[in-house]
């Protein structure tokens, strides 16, 4: 490893081959030393392609529907598993042939095999029903690969096979690759554009419960039907496919239900009550999530429910005023604990259940809705590029739930704030 630094401000260490390339980039630009924002640039462009000791190859077995990483290494949206191989900076798919030719023409691999190719291997060694994970060995011994990352979440049968036949694996952990972390332009762009497909629901889901009218405590519609959880969810959920959207376990929880921040909510909505909606689609064509929360009551909030509005909003601030480049996301959420604390909002076990504020400040958002880094009791610390969100809650079973939730963008100078969508919490 190398230390480079660059005044009091930025000190980085890094691979010895980065930083070979990193004064082979500045000499280019005729910059005896790169300034802060430069370095931080080259940096995040040779972090992007992943550059790691060439003797660490890395293997995914997964569809890429599913599995994010996957998606993230090839570009490549496939419904069945296929292999991905990463020997030095090199980036190897093979995939049956059915999906060959759009393989070469739409991913980001280097080459394409076919497993036929490798099918047709195992059977001149006498093995006419090879598996899947056989002809991966077969792939990785042509290769001359023996020494092997693999995610977590990768198949146990798999590794099993694999060690028994003498290749050495290291599972990492997530982030598997460490440059998810870190959002380029393109990224956010995706990120944002998502954002604000999902913001454009929420404010129809909000306005369609601002027009409704209170009958006997009940939201009705201006058609006179019952307004329901389902309902909503339903109207949301459809103005997200219209724009290109896909969206699961949207959550509309009114009184009650609220109290509980993952319950997805059923049944009549309540005038004087709290709503939570909680909004996170994925784009279709990009792969990237977004999500949103929002707290209204239709009509008159409780004296307690403003109370607890207000102090998850001046909580949202504190983090606001708090996130930036090198910020540590453990010491944002004690803060944001103990702000809520000296409001008067207590948390624990109370009555059998849990209240108060009792899940994380916020999660990273990306190629899935949940992954680093996190503003939460795990210890991490935030850099420029980080796309978070951040959702302080409070849950008092007979007053209700509030929670609300924006995404930011982790900077140089702090952070910026990429949700637009106004908070109101009487319509």
């Amino acid at each position: 490893m190398v230390t480079i630094s660059n005044g009091p401000g930025l000190q980085v260490s890094v691979p010895v081959n980065l930083y070979k390339l990193i004064i082979i980039q500045s000499s280019v630009q005729s910059e005896a030393v790169p300034n802060k924002r430069k370095l931080i640039d080259i940096l995040n462009y040779f972090n992007k392609i992943d550059i790691m000791d060439n003797d660490k190859a890395l293997l995914i077995i997964a569809d890429s529907e599913r599995d994010s990483n996957m998606y993230y290494a090839t570009g490549f949206p496939a419904p069945d598993p296929f292999v991905f191989i990463r020997k030095g900076n090199e980036k190897i798919m093979i995939t049956s042939d059915l999906e060959l030719d759009r393989a070469k023409s739409e991913s980001k691999a280097d080459k394409v095999l076919s497993l036929s190719q490798y099918e047709r291997i195992a059977r001149k060694k006498g093995n006419n029903s090879a598996c899947l994970i056989e002809i991966v060995a077969i792939a990785l011994g042509e290769m001359n690969i023996k020494q092997l990352q693999i995610p977590a979440n990768f198949s146990v049968e798999y590794a099993d096979f694999l060690r028994k036949n003498g290749f050495r694996l290291e599972v990492k952990q997530e982030p598997f690759f460490d440059s998810r972390e870190v959002k380029n332009e393109a990224e956010i762009g995706h990120i944002v554009k998502t954002l604000r497909n999902t913001e454009h629901a929420l404010e129809k889901a909000i306005d369609f419960i601002r027009k409704s009218k209170i009958k006997d405590g009940f939201l009705f519609s201006t058609r006179n039907s019952q307004i329901t959880s389902e309902s909503v969810r339903q109207l949301i959920n459809v103005e997200l496919m219209k724009r290109g959207c896909a969206a699961k376990h949207t959550i509309v929880s009114c009184g009650e239900q609220s109290c509980v921040p993952h319950n997805t909510g059923s049944g009549p909505l309540r005038a004087n009550e709290s709503i939570i909606f909680d909004v996170f689609p994925k784009d279709e064509q990009t792969g990237y999530y977004s999500d949103i929360s929002r707290t209204i009551v239709k009509g008159k909030a409780s004296r307690s429910l403003k109370k607890m509005y207000k102090a998850v909003a001046s909580a949202q601030e504190l983090v606001f005023n708090s996130a930036g480049n090198d910020t540590n996301g453990d010491i944002i959420h004690r803060k944001v604990m103990k702000h809520l604390t000296s409001l008067g909002f207590k948390t624990g076990k109370m009555k059998g259940k849990m209240q108060g504020f009792f899940h994380g400040t916020g999660h990273g958002v990306g190629l899935d809705v949940h992954e680093p880094p996190r503003i939460s009791k795990t210890k991490c610390t935030l850099k420029t590029g980080n796309v978070v969100t951040v959702e302080p809650g409070l849950y008092y079973p007979g007053i209700g739930g509030v929670r609300l939730e924006d995404m930011i963008l982790i900077t140089d100078e702090g952070c910026t704030n990429l949700t637009k969508s106004p908070k109101v919490l009487e319509v």
